[in-house]
């Protein structure tokens, strides 16, 4: 499998794009990977990358875009940060990466288990890390189930991946509300911007 050119990235659309990320996935769970030379990959891309997607991710060592969606080099762009929220420097990442390089579809990707997501559900506080969790807080106070305090913690799974599911949500609505660029290329048709979740017990991807 070649490294994308400027002639394939510009014959893809947002639906095509993300038939890609969601085949790349399938190949993932079969661990069957698509057949690339990643050296003659970064040759190719020595002169230009040409990427077809953004994705936006946790920092997570088991959710490494490239590999749960089967990319290789100069496919996607990786923006990747504890929690996977919105702020303004990774909105003017995605702004360059889709309006000036090119992408076409736009992924907020979630997962499981968020470790993030757990110290928000527990209102931890540590040095600097308790700025990040304040921004990932609003999303446990979106999540009105269960209502008993004793459940609205880091030991209840299921409450921890409803608050995971409803922080991609709530990324995509910044998405939309902070950046006109992308907010308009969406309007347009020019780029898709998805949420999706990731399981780290089967590594399956589920898009929202």
């Amino acid at each position: 499998m070649k490294a994308h050119t400027k002639e394939t990235q510009a014959k893809l659309t947002p639906e095509s794009s993300l038939q890609l990320l969601k085949e790349g996935n399938e190949r993932f769970q079969k661990n069957q990977k698509a057949d690339r030379n990643l050296l003659e990959q970064v040759k190719d891309t020595r002169d230009g990358q040409f990427p077809f997607a953004t994705i936006l991710s946790c920092i997570d060592s088991r959710v490494s875009a490239e590999l749960v969606f089967d990319q290789g080099v100069g496919d996607i762009f990786s923006v990747r940060i504890a929690g996977n929220f919105i702020n303004d420097d990774i909105l003017g990442s995605m702004e360059f990466a889709c309006k000036l390089a090119g992408t076409k579809a736009l992924v907020v990707l979630g997962h499981t288990s968020c470790g993030a997501v757990k110290g928000a559900c527990d209102h931890a506080r540590l040095g600097n890390l308790t700025a990040l969790i304040n921004k990932i807080e609003p999303a446990v106070e979106a999540v009105t189930e269960p209502q008993d305090e004793s459940l609205r913690n880091s030991k209840n799974l299921e409450f921890v991946d409803a608050v995971a599911v409803k922080n991609v949500e709530m990324a995509i609505e910044d998405i939309r509300k902070k950046s006109e660029v992308l907010k308009e290329m969406e309007d347009n048709g020019e780029i898709a911007i998805v949420g999706a979740m990731y399981d780290i017990s089967d590594g399956k991807v589920t898009f929202l």
